[in-house]
């Protein structure tokens, strides 16, 4: 029997649309900062993105580690806030919690998300770096039976691993699988997963999401398909589900109601639709430090966040963990360069009610 979602958080899913991967809110001692990371939901919530996703790599996956015993309180605190906020504003907002380990330990944060009202887990498989299809399709199936999972093409410069088209036809089988984050910053791989949900027929149930920050608007653009010569209409990529969307938000939302205007239209795309997806592109490069093979992605996002006043700094968890080499300056670049995608003059004129 599979985990049951509410049907208006069923349709949200299955239409796209934005859900910005949040990351963690820490002070200058490294420790958890409970008003800011309920400011961070609010600013979410108040952009118009129609989902938020938690424990994540966005979030830091050492929240989970026996020394900072985070993952708990901190998905627990953004749950009620969510629920009091969207309430707040007459707004359903879906809830996505990361899933991370084996199989014991994804069942036990999976039961935990489902306690605490989230309604899809964000299955990583970076616990499975060598094991076959076969192992982890059961694993994906057992979690299914907790929860609705979304399943994660994670790129390997950060912790995933290359999974093939047979993988993804596998899984999505699978039938409380109600999306795909498709993340492995490779455009190959990308048709892997998109061909593979077409091939099995769950086109109409499972969602795809790009999470490749390199290609957001493009993604989101392209008609994919079908792959063998026949008819039916071309698939797309519905929405995102990103770290690069925890940035500039009110903009994210902006964009994605364009994308679905032209969806609607079925026109040709707007020539400047290609140099947005480019700006957008250069923007995360510096962000997200692909210059350094993403070593300071997340230290990235929080100096955005810094700036506009909603995080007080980039402190990790790991003291390691920080801004690159020139990471600033190319983040002082693409500011300069593309002050069109920012939503500066959007925080700044509610960030007091949202620290209140």
């Amino acid at each position: 029997m599979k985990a049951a979602m509410p049907r208006d958080i069923e349709k949200i899913i299955a239409q796209g649309g934005v859900i910005p991967a949040i990351p963690l809110a820490l002070n200058a001692r490294r420790e958890f900062d409970p008003k800011r990371q309920e400011a961070l939901v609010k600013y979410y919530i108040d952009s118009g993105a129609d989902g938020i996703a938690i424990g994540v790599h966005t979030t830091q996956f050492a929240i989970r580690a026996p020394e900072h015993g985070l993952f708990r309180p901190v998905l627990s605190l953004v749950s009620r806030v969510i629920d009091r906020h969207g309430a707040a504003r007459n707004r359903r907002v879906v809830k996505v919690g990361g899933i991370c380990g084996r199989t014991d330990q994804a069942l036990e944060e999976a039961r935990f998300l489902r306690d605490q009202g989230y309604h899809a887990g964000l299955l990583s498989l970076s616990a499975f770096p060598t094991d076959s299809i076969a192992v982890m399709t059961d694993h994906a199936r057992k979690v299914a039976e907790v929860i609705p999972i979304i399943g994660f093409y994670l790129q390997p410069s950060v912790g995933g691993r290359v999974l093939p088209y047979e993988f993804w036809r596998s899984l999505a089988e699978i039938e409380n699988l109600v999306a795909i984050k498709i993340a492995p910053f490779n455009r190959y791989r990308t048709l892997d997963v998109v061909r593979a949900v077409r091939d099995a027929g769950r086109e109409k149930e499972v969602t795809l999401y790009t999470g490749n920050d390199d290609n957001i608007l493009l993604d989101l653009l392209t008609g994919f398909g079908p792959f063998d010569g026949g008819g039916g209409e071309a698939l797309h990529i519905r929405g995102g589900l990103l770290g690069q969307w925890s940035v500039w938000t009110g903009k994210a939302v902006e964009l994605m109601s364009r994308v679905r205007e032209i969806r609607r239209s079925r026109g040709d795309i707007p020539r400047g639709m290609l140099t947005l997806a480019m700006e957008i592109t250069d923007a995360n490069a510096a962000i997200f430090d692909a210059a350094h093979d993403f070593a300071g992605c997340i230290p990235g996002i929080h100096e955005i966040l810094r700036r506009q006043g909603l995080l007080e700094g980039v402190w990790c968890l790991d003291p390691a963990e920080t801004l690159s080499p020139g990471q600033r300056e190319e983040i002082d670049r693409v500011c300069r360069a593309y002050p069109h995608l920012t939503d500066d003059d959007f925080v700044r004129s509610h960030l007091e009610e949202w620290l209140a």
